[in-house]
């Protein structure tokens, strides 16, 4: 099995918020290998919204992303761009009242 490591900066501007958290636990669940998301001393389950949320990340605040099994170079690629980069747009269009 193979374990990887990065430290990056969060790019959004309320930081992990509730929807990065749901992205981000999108795409770790599409990966057998396990993700774990490090903020100072606290660790938590990357594959977990609840566990990202307490992290309080804010904008500019470095996390670790470590990612350990067999896909565990690509699910670190795709995770890192999600903290990194702009949120990708909804694909949920607005619903007008009838």
């Amino acid at each position: 099995m193979s374990s990887v490591q990065r430290t990056v900066s969060v790019f959004h501007s309320q930081g992990i918020h509730a929807r990065p958290a749901a992205l981000f636990v999108q795409v770790a669940s599409r990966f057998a290998s396990r993700v774990i998301v490090r903020k100072g001393r606290k660790s938590v389950d990357g594959k977990s919204i609840m566990g990202l949320l307490t992290l309080a990340a804010k904008q500019d605040s470095r996390v670790s992303i470590v990612v350990d099994g067999p896909d565990a170079r690509e699910a670190l690629e795709q995770l890192c761009r999600l903290l990194t980069e702009p949120l990708p747009e909804t694909s949920c269009p607005i619903r007008r009242p009838r």
